[in-house]
């Protein structure tokens, strides 16, 4: 709630701000190329970017019942869409919530009330972008204070929910043991479908499947400096994996 507040506050500061520099400058608009070059993980349910960006009303619903805290509202220094609900997929995942309430929250059509379950949702997709940081390819044990990341997340919250304790202590039970946390931790109904370990050289690795709604907490709690998986936000499987659009 405390950081809501001050993402909100910091809206109303530099909007006006926003729209007067829009106006008195060189009349540029934000181009296509542009939109895509900011693109970012926005919250289940999220329409096309375009539309997404006319029809948000900046009004923070999400925020408010997402029982992870998963959901921001980007400031000025995120680039266009300020005041608009985003992820940072390596600060929070979404755990694809039973009845989805941030879609069910949504005044706006911004997030499309035809997702109404996690199978619904399609974020973007996971991949193993650096296969050499992956603890399970390079077959090293989980080590002892993996989880103090995400646990420094949930200290910042003023209202910890007990979903994210319960997820707390289940991450940690991987201490000392072989790294399969992108796969057992992925918060789907079936996570098969999703996401596997498969066997590579001495260790294994992740890999993907059509499943995979693109949630991001394979992301989040990766225990490496730098997430060896992340995610790719509103590309689906198909479009990564046999289309090749990996630069979007």
């Amino acid at each position: 709630m405390k950081e809501m507040k001050e993402n909100r506050r910091k809206f109303i500061k530099f909007s006006t701000l926003g729209i007067l520099g829009a106006v008195l400058g060189t009349g540029v608009v934000i181009s296509p190329y542009a939109l895509s070059a900011e693109m970012r993980l926005r919250p289940p349910g999220a329409v096309s970017e375009k539309e997404f960006l006319a029809l948000c009303i900046k009004c923070g619903q999400c925020l408010q019942v997402c029982p992870y805290h998963s959901i921001k509202l980007s400031d000025m220094v995120k680039g266009h869409g300020v005041g608009t609900p985003y992820i940072d997929a390596r600060e929070r995942g979404c755990y694809a919530c039973t009845a989805v309430p941030c879609v069910l929250a949504c005044p706006s059509g911004a997030l499309d009330h035809k997702v109404e379950k996690p199978s619904d949702i399609k974020m973007g997709i996971a991949v193993l972008e650096f296969p050499n940081k992956c603890l399970a390819t390079t077959n090293t044990i989980v080590p002892k204070g993996h989880s103090k990341r995400v646990q420094d997340f949930i200290n910042k919250q003023n209202n910890v929910t007990q979903l994210e304790l319960d997820m707390l202590n289940k991450l940690n039970e991987f201490e000392g043991k072989q790294c399969t946390i992108c796969a057992d931790m992925c918060p789907i109904p079936n996570p098969l479908s999703a996401i596997t370990m498969i066997r590579e050289g001495n260790g294994k690795k992740p890999e993907i499947y059509e499943g995979c709604i693109g949630c991001g907490v394979c992301e989040e709690l990766c225990p490496v400096n730098e997430s060896a998986i992340v995610i790719k936000p509103r590309l689906s499987f198909e479009d990564y994996y046999k289309k090749g659009l990996d630069h979007v």
